[in-house]
């Protein structure tokens, strides 16, 4: 059996649940083969990187304009265009999967849905199509010729509830959960873990992201940062600027003025954010779907701030509908708003209770059950019924023939 896997690289987050569900299935299922493909880049490398630059130069800058074209991309000019650019890009596609003849199509960008999808209406392919929602609120573009598509994986039950009321069968919505890395199954030592990052097991823990690769709202984050290091000595912080240097620099020279240089750590680009969801207290972070998901997945309230126009407002809306997040809006007194927080251990418990029944760690597991076991089981029964009626045939000769 082939799994083809596409995402797109217009953030991280689609191709780390990408990369997840190939993890899982090369980890537990060793008979099928996947690979891993980056959509839009396969298309045309050119267009790829003129849009996923044109995407983080715009979400980093002008986060508003983004916020316009993330809600005029579900009806409208926008939607047209992208619907119809999609049709042209998957004749293109359409080599890889002729050349690759997968059973199975998993995509966590609608792009690569749409493609297929297109594909599939002309005959061109026959492979079973799922799509594996990335956000916490279901957007236009996933559902194009969702009629064509064979299963949705969405990350919560009322996403599932408003995808069957937009005219989706329920029997092929599944509420599982954005994918998650298997490290977030792990359990950690605690201590060990503390000391190895310099820190005190007798203070809370937070984990502050810097908005990963865009840097997003630098002057908030800064001012977040500072807020931290000059009103709460009692916290310990771990400050990932992730690949931004300048955000680095100014986050390294904030904790030296503070003098918080034993509390504050400053990391650039990391692997081990599970290990730090696991000893930390409290998550600040703009709520990309993916950060999110693993932030419910350790059990850890969350402090919202900078999240992007569009996607991510609907999720720091829905996360803090459900309990489990605070939104630092603007013109909102980040101190008070902490200093509540701290001082209310009832407030933070619950929180902490929220995430984790909002959590799905078993994700991965759950897409994987659902789709190989129908794909694999429905392959299998063709085969199965195949050679019993082989079977018979040569059965009736031999019959045929002695009597």
């Amino acid at each position: 059996m082939k799994v083809l896997i596409f995402y797109a690289s217009y953030g991280g987050g689609h191709l780390s649940a990408a990369r997840s569900i190939k993890e899982y299935i090369d980890a537990h299922y060793p008979t099928v083969e996947t690979n891993l493909v980056d959509c839009v880049k396969y298309v045309n490398r050119a267009l790829n990187h003129l849009t996923t630059t044109a995407y983080s130069q715009m979400a980093k800058k002008m986060p508003w304009a983004w916020g316009k074209v993330y809600s005029k991309a579900q009806h409208g000019p926008i939607a047209r265009i992208s619907n119809t650019s999609n049709k042209i890009m998957a004749l293109k596609l359409n080599h890889l999967l002729q050349e690759y003849n997968p059973d199975l199509v998993i995509s966590t960008h609608p792009f690569g849905s749409q493609m297929c999808a297109v594909l599939k209406k002309r005959n061109k392919i026959h492979a079973k199509i799922a799509t594996v929602m990335t956000d916490f609120a279901p957007h236009d573009q996933w559902l194009v010729y969702h009629d064509l598509v064979d299963y949705f994986f969405v990350a919560h039950d009322a996403m599932k509830e408003a995808l069957v009321k937009k005219g989706l069968p329920e029997a092929k919505v599944f509420a599982t959960g954005i994918p998650l890395s298997n490290k977030f199954l792990k359990h950690y030592n605690k201590e060990e873990l503390l000391h190895s990052f310099g820190l005190r097991s007798d203070k809370r823990t937070v984990l502050f992201f810097a908005g990963g690769e865009f840097g997003l709202g630098r002057s908030k984050t800064y001012d977040m940062l500072r807020t931290f290091a000059e009103n709460f000595e009692n916290i310990q912080v771990v400050a990932i600027s992730g690949r931004n240097e300048k955000m680095k620099k100014g986050f390294e020279y904030l904790v030296h003025h503070a003098g918080r240089e034993e509390s504050i750590k400053v990391l650039d680009y990391t692997t081990q954010v599970p290990e730090l969801m696991s000893i930390s207290d409290l998550v600040v972070t703009k709520p990309g779907g993916l950060t999110t998901s693993e932030s419910l997945a350790s059990g850890l309230p969350i402090i919202v701030i900078n999240p992007i126009p569009g996607q991510e407002e609907e999720n720091a809306e829905f996360l803090e509908k459900k309990g489990v997040a605070i939104w630092i809006r603007k013109g909102v007194d980040a101190k008070e708003v902490l200093t509540d927080l701290f001082h209310s251990p009832e407030k933070l418990k619950e929180m902490k209770i929220q995430a984790k029944l909002l959590a799905k760690k078993n994700s991965c597991k759950d897409i994987c059950k659902v789709l190989l076991r129908l794909v694999y089981f429905k392959r299998n029964a063709f085969f199965g019924i195949s050679l019993f009626v082989t079977l018979l045939f040569y059965l009736h000769i031999v019959i045929y023939e002695v009597f």
